[in-house]
C-alpha cells in the first residue's frame, strides 16, 4: 500500500494523479493561451489502491506505483480536490502506460 500522503486512500484498483502542468510557451518561446494548450495526458501517481480481487479471491497487483510518470487517456477520471490541488481517480486498466527512465 503505497500513498504520497494519508488523507486519501484509494480503494481497490483506483490510482490517484495528479497531471503535469500544461506547457505555457510555444518551442517558439511564443505565450500560449489557455485554450490552445495542450490537455496534459501526462501524470505522476501521488496513491494507489491495494489492487482489485479476481473471482478465486486472489488479490490482483497493481501496475503502478507512487512516484511513476504515466500516460492517461484523454476522458475520464474522476476529479478529487485535496489540500487546494486537484488530482483525478482511474482505474489500473485505465492508465495506458507509464514512462521508463
Amino acid at each position: 500500500l503505497q500513498l504520497a500522503f494519508r488523507k486519501f486512500l484509494p480503494m481497490f484498483d483506483r490510482v490517484l494523479v495528479e497531471r503535469l502542468a500544461a506547457e505555457t510557451m510555444s518551442k517558439g518561446g511564443i505565450m500560449l493561451p489557455e485554450k490552445a494548450q495542450g490537455k496534459v495526458l501526462q501524470a505522476t501517481v501521488v496513491a494507489v489502491g491495494p489492487g482489485s480481487t479476481n473471482q478465486k479471491g486472489k488479490l490482483t497487483p497493481m501496475s503502478v506505483k507512487v512516484g511513476e510518470t504515466v500516460l492517461l487517456p484523454e476522458y475520464g477520471g474522476t476529479k478529487v480536490d485535496l489540500e487546494d490541488k486537484e488530482y483525478f481517480l482511474f482505474r489500473d486498466a485505465d492508465i495506458l502506460g507509464k514512462y521508463v527512465e
